[in-house]
């Protein structure tokens, strides 16, 4: 890596993406790309490889926890810091299990994403003061003896793909069962995590550490 730390940020409100952009370059880092969106800010990023991705979670078109994931698959050594105005438990495990290395919340003073930025340039990771509990319960409860999953290893496969942002018919396709029985999965998935829809159900199983 350069001693410069090179960044992209992926941030869709116009003034925060200028309030971030100028609090990085203020502290010597390099914003060599900013975009609005995810599919724009997941392009950049595999384009020009920075030391650091700085993302929103809230993004149009394709949110930033899927970014964050796309990115990690890519293989390109990127570190991401995801940005978010909340503290929500689910967001927090939701972008970990992405493969974030560092969580900051917005309403924080900007000095928490600068250190964010230069902890994981240099190979660490940082979680934002503000969230630090939802990391520590999540390591206490990896710890922990974990109770039997409510679901079978079949519809574990299905959640797998679900969570991976797949539907119906491609995980059918995937794991060669027939489009009734993929929906009786879902089916049963949701009614055993007591999920409302999909996504809800992918939450709740990185929450409860059914999936990682």
């Amino acid at each position: 890596m350069s001693e410069t730390i090179r960044a992209v940020l992926v941030e869709d409100h116009a003034l925060t993406r200028a309030g971030m952009r100028a609090a990085l370059t203020a502290n010597g880092v390099d914003v060599v790309a900013e975009t609005a969106d995810g599919v724009s800010g997941e392009a950049a990023i595999v384009r020009e490889r920075p030391d650091v991705a700085v993302v929103d979670i809230g993004l149009p078109g394709m949110d930033g926890i899927a970014v964050t994931r796309a990115v990690k698959a890519a293989g390109i050594g990127v570190r991401v810091v995801v940005v978010t105005m909340h503290e929500l438990d689910e967001e927090v495990l939701a972008a970990l299990a992405a493969g974030a290395d560092a969580y900051c919340v917005k309403s924080s003073d900007t000095s928490i994403v600068i250190d964010a930025v230069r902890t994981v340039a240099a190979g660490g990771a940082y979680f934002d003061p503000r969230i630090a509990h939802v990391v520590l319960r999540r390591f206490n409860a990896a710890a922990s003896p974990q109770a039997p999953s409510p679901l079978t290893p079949r519809e574990l496969d299905v959640l797998r793909l679900i969570a991976d942002g797949l539907g119906n018919v491609e995980i059918a396709e995937q794991l060669h069962l027939g489009l009734g029985t993929v929906k009786g999965h879902v089916r049963d998935i949701l009614e055993k995590l007591s999920a409302s829809d999909r996504a809800h159900a992918a939450v709740t199983a990185f929450r409860r550490g059914l999936l990682s």
